[in-house]
């Protein structure tokens, strides 16, 4: 399955990054990953890129690791309708103190429309 991992400078980012490596690993799954930038993120751009490498390569596995500018949510929509991917991942929901799911607002965008399948990374 070809998977595109939508991420950003966030600790959230960081887990999902985690998660979804080693899922790809175990289902042999082609991964590209693709930062986003997002203005108020613990990490830059640039150096989120560089631990997704890192962890790239750490696991053994193959997955091409790129950045990309403009709005994130379209981006990730985009990306992943233009290049035929079978899923698009993306971490999310944080949790409220009534245990309710809360989605960020990139997040909301893609799961309203993506056209491909959307996986939620919790």
């Amino acid at each position: 399955m070809r998977v595109l991992l939508g991420i950003e400078g966030s600790d959230e980012s960081m887990r999902t990054l985690r998660k979804t490596i080693e899922r790809a690993k175990e289902a042999g799954d082609e991964l590209t990953i693709v930062v986003v930038e997002k203005d108020e993120a613990k990490r830059e751009q640039s150096e989120m890129a560089e631990q997704a490498r890192e962890l790239v390569s750490q696991s053994g596995i193959d997955a091409e690791v790129r950045t990309a500018s403009g709005d994130p949510g379209s981006t990730l929509v985009d990306i992943a309708e233009r290049e035929g991917f079978d899923q698009l991942a993306i971490g999310g929901g944080t949790q409220s103190p009534m245990g309710k799911i809360r989605l960020g607002p990139i997040t909301e965008f893609v799961l309203l429309n993506a056209n491909v399948t959307v996986r939620l990374v919790r």
